[in-house]
C-alpha cells in the first residue's frame, strides 16, 4: 500500500509544503546566482531515465558560468565554478529545485538517484530493476555509501532499495542524508569515472 499509494501522496505534499516554506531562500539563490553566473541562468536541466526508464528533465541550480575561451570553446568546468556555485555544491542546496520534479512525479523525495542516459546499455539485468521505482532526490546509496565505493556496490544498493521500498526505510535514508548534508559529506564513485567507462575497463580484462 506504501509502495503504490501513500509513497507518492507523502512525496507531493512533502514537496509542495517544502517549496512554500522554503520560497523566500530560493529567491534569495535565484537572486544570488544570476549575478555570480554572469548572466548564464539561474537552473540547469538534463534529461535522466526515471521510472521505467522514461526520460525526463532533472532541474538543478546552475553553478557554472558560460565563460569561453578566445577560440568560443568552454573554459574547463573548475574555472567557470564560482564561489556562490561552490558553497551551493557543498551543502547539496542545488538539488533542491528538483522539489518541483517531484511536485511533477518525475521523481520521489526517496529512491536511486538518477543516472546519466548513456548509461542505459551498461546496466546489468538486474540493475535495471533501479529503474522500477521514480529516482530520489536521496536514495539509499546516498545515505550509505558516503565514502568512496564502486559502481557495482552503488547500483546493488539501488536495486536493494527496490526490493525493500516502505516507509521506514524511507525515514532512515531522509534521517541519514540530513546528517550527511549537516556533516557536508558526498558520494563518491571509486575512481571517479563514468559507468560506460568503468564496465568497458572490466570488460577489457575478461
Amino acid at each position: 500500500m506504501y509502495r503504490h499509494f501513500f509513497k507518492r501522496f507523502f512525496d507531493f505534499w512533502i514537496a509542495l509544503i517544502a517549496l512554500l516554506c522554503l520560497s523566500p531562500f530560493l529567491l534569495i539563490i535565484i537572486i544570488w546566482l544570476h549575478f555570480a553566473n554572469k548572466g548564464a541562468g539561474v537552473f540547469f536541466t538534463q534529461e535522466r531515465p526515471g521510472k521505467d526508464g522514461k526520460i525526463f528533465k532533472v532541474i538543478k541550480f546552475k553553478t557554472m558560468t558560460d565563460e569561453c575561451d578566445a577560440n568560443g570553446k568552454l573554459l574547463p568546468d573548475e574555472q567557470r565554478l564560482t564561489k556562490v556555485g561552490k558553497f551551493v555544491r557543498s551543502t547539496s542546496i542545488d538539488e533542491l529545485p528538483q522539489l518541483i520534479n517531484v511536485l511533477k512525479g518525475d521523481m520521489a523525495l526517496i529512491g536511486p538517484r538518477p543516472l546519466l542516459v548513456r548509461y542505459l546499455p551498461w546496466y546489468t539485468e538486474e540493475e535495471r530493476h533501479r529503474h522500477d521505482v521514480r529516482p530520489g532526490i536521496s536514495g539509499y546509496a546516498q545515505s550509505h555509501g558516503r565514502n568512496k565505493v564502486t559502481w557495482d556496490e552503488k547500483l546493488a544498493m539501488d536495486v536493494w532499495y527496490v526490493n525493500h521500498v516502505s516507509l521506514k526505510t524511507d525515514l532512515a535514508i531522509i534521517f541519514k542524508t540530513i546528517k550527511s548534508v549537516l556533516l557536508r559529506e558526498s558520494v563518491e564513485v571509486a575512481g571517479v569515472e563514468a559507468l560506460d567507462v568503468y564496465r568497458m575497463k572490466k570488460q577489457s580484462t575478461k
